[in-house]
């Protein structure tokens, strides 16, 4: 075996190593590990009757206010993933959720789909100093745009202080694609249990049929004894019932 040959079939096999290693490094480490370290929530197991609803794209002058006023109208907490762009052009919404007891929550600057760690990071940052400008307050959840995310979103979101908040698998209620009330009625009040974290959608086009539905959930669910919370109340919950 000739050096040249040995030093090609070395170069090579460094190659390999690299490569396999960055696979392992973009790999997405999946729910399970980050349900255990605690850097992503999906929802919570708990006996207590509590439910966290969530809303993406706003504000919005109409839907964002229509939504605020069913929740009051029933005494719930949620959270909104705000949108910087969109809390720049209506900030007394920003302001009025927050007074009114909601959770505010970070949802990048402009929703874009395909992102560098960097603009993500950059998209945050912007937003968040928006929203404290507003409120005083600075949001610690973050949602990707989509759901979508790597390992390398999630540790640039976590080092900047942020828990990363998904959804229940069965509770997303796809009202973007505005299916009719009686479907987003159904799939929420069908599928509720305790620690459930819903997903809808207060901007990004006609909340119309979001709005008449929560006319029916929000009602019935606290009818079958649910208390409505914001995520962080959610995860306090879980971290108390740890403790016992």
């Amino acid at each position: 075996m000739t050096r040249k040959y040995v030093l090609r079939l070395t170069l090579c096999f460094l190659i390999i190593s690299v490569f396999f290693t960055e696979l392992t490094i973009y790999a997405d480490k999946g729910r399970p590990y980050y349900e255990e370290t605690g850097e992503v929530v999906w929802d919570i197991n708990t006996e207590d009757k509590i439910i966290a609803l969530t809303f993406d794209d706003g504000p919005h002058p109409k839907y964002t206010a229509a939504i605020l006023d069913v929740l009051a109208k029933y005494d719930a907490k949620a959270t909104f993933f705000i949108l910087g762009k969109n809390a720049e052009k209506y900030p007394e919404l920003v302001l009025r959720s927050y007074s009114e007891g909601h959770e505010l929550a970070n949802h990048t600057y402009s929703h874009p789909f395909n992102v560098s760690v960097a603009e993500l990071q950059k998209e945050l940052r912007q937003t968040k100093g928006i929203i404290n400008s507003i409120t005083g307050f600075s949001p610690v959840l973050f949602r990707p745009v989509g759901g979508n995310y790597n390992d390398q979103m999630i540790n640039a979101a976590v080092k900047d202080g942020y828990k990363v908040v998904m959804w229940s698998w069965h509770q997303d209620t796809q009202d973007w694609k505005q299916p009719g009330v009686k479907k987003i009625t159904q799939k929420v009040l069908k599928g509720s249990k305790p620690g459930d974290v819903v997903l809808f959608h207060d901007g990004g086009g006609d909340r119309t049929q979001t709005i008449k539905a929560l006319e029916e959930i929000v009602p019935e669910l606290k009818k079958q004894g649910y208390t409505f919370v914001t995520i962080s109340e959610l995860i306090k919950s879980k971290q108390q019932e740890q403790v016992q």
